[in-house]
């Protein structure tokens, strides 16, 4: 496989020279070096040709979520989709369901409108009618590792965490998953909680290197929700990276506030349980004397 890979860079390469040689203006050398630095730019644009151009970080960033565990998937057309969206227009399927809860729009506590009524809340907005019951900080992704109540064929080697966080069949390892969403100089965090846009089996795109699929949202490739648009003050269709990350990866933030959901609050709702029952007395212990 490895020489397939070389020869076939190496063909390219061969090419692009030959052409040069063939009938397109030369470049002139004023040594050794200088052809060798153009030999080698030769090289890296015939290897990315061939290989999609995946940015790991390499950086070490406070929180962790600069670690290059998972590789960032670039330029990814992003539109927005909100718990309670009707079907209509470039929108074929309705969102009072989700992939995975089919009363989805119930359990978050109301349709999640994109605009109107909605407040700011710590730099994030949320319904302004209600507390939202999940994180308001949700997108879909088109993937779905669950079908029929069973994990679909290629899930166990396909998704790198699934391993690790397996519990019973048909129960996705991939609901509620973190990503690190970033448009210019800002960054943000969301948990995936719907399959989209448009289909359920691209894994080759959300777990490998492929690009998304062409479809009505000139290949749409990432949903958020109304909180990550306006926390990174993106438009209904726009362009921004995504990778995935841990959850230890994640800074607190508007993010980490609302949810039965959230990781967040399901640890700290642990965290107050132990202390609770750490202060709780022991059965036969007795009782506190109270002095005057």
């Amino acid at each position: 496989m490895k020489f397939t890979k070389l020869f076939s860079i190496l063909a390219g390469l061969l090419s692009t020279v030959g052409t040069a040689m063939a009938g397109e203006p030369q470049p002139t050398y004023k040594s050794s070096a200088d052809f060798a630095r153009y030999a080698m730019k030769l090289r890296e644009d015939s290897i990315l040709r061939l290989e999609p151009q995946v940015i790991v970080p390499t950086e070490s960033h406070a929180g962790g979520a600069g670690r290059g565990l998972y590789p960032w998937k670039l330029n990814i057309v992003t539109t927005v989709f909100w718990v309670g969206e009707s079907a209509g227009q470039n929108n074929p399927v309705h969102n009072y369901s989700s992939c995975w809860d089919l009363n989805w729009w119930r359990s978050y506590g109301g349709v999640d409108g994109p605009d109107g009524r909605r407040k700011l809340e710590d730099g994030g907005t949320v319904p302004a009618g209600f507390i939202p019951q999940q994180n308001p900080f949700y997108f879909a992704l088109p993937y779905n590792d669950v079908t029929s109540g069973r994990h679909k064929s290629e899930a166990r080697k396909v998704i790198p965490w699934f391993n690790a966080t397996f519990e019973q069949e048909g129960k996705s390892v991939c609901r509620d998953r973190w990503i690190m969403i970033r448009k210019g100089m800002r960054a943000c965090y969301a948990q995936w909680s719907d399959v989209g846009p448009f289909r359920t089996d691209h894994w080759q795109y959300v777990f490998g290197n492929e690009r998304p699929m062409p479809n009505l949202n000139r290949g749409a490739g990432l949903d958020i929700s109304p909180a990550v648009r306006d926390y990174l003050g993106m438009g209904g269709m726009d362009v921004a990276d995504w990778k995935f990350v841990e959850y230890s990866d994640v800074p607190a933030g508007p993010w980490s506030r609302f949810g039965e959901n959230n990781t967040f609050v399901i640890d700290a709702r642990r965290k107050t349980t132990r202390v609770a029952q750490a202060k709780k007395p022991a059965v036969g212990d007795a009782p506190a004397v109270v002095t005057k």
